[in-house]
């Protein structure tokens, strides 16, 4: 198998967070999202050019934009929800958005 094969493979590997606060009937929403790959981190510093250095929770949530799926690998959200986004606590962005940057997921990260 090439390495581009390889790295296909390992790429399209999906995680998932559990997020309490966007469940319903007492479920948490699992969300699903894959690494961050080196032309989505390029996109989002396109825009938000210190990204890395000093994520600003807009950022976060055009992150989360771009990554979040459903189980099914359709976009959960879409631009048109930054507004919702924007309106969410703190915590819960931050902590979805660092799942994401991280690669891990929330339940990977506490078995660390």
């Amino acid at each position: 198998m090439s390495i581009a094969k390889r790295i296909a493979d390992r790429t399209s590997a999906k995680r998932h967070i559990d997020v309490p606060e966007w469940g319903d009937e007492g479920k948490p929403e699992k969300v699903y999202y894959g690494p961050l790959l080196a032309g989505e981190l390029n996109r989002i510093q396109r825009k938000h050019p210190n990204f890395l250095s000093s994520t600003s929770f807009d950022a976060m949530v055009d992150l989360i934009i771009l990554k979040a799926e459903t189980g099914q690998g359709e976009k959960l959200f879409t631009l048109e929800d930054k507004a919702v986004l924007m309106r969410e606590e703190v915590s819960v962005i931050s902590t979805v958005a660092a799942a994401f940057m991280s690669g891990d997921s929330v339940e990977e990260q506490e078995k660390n």
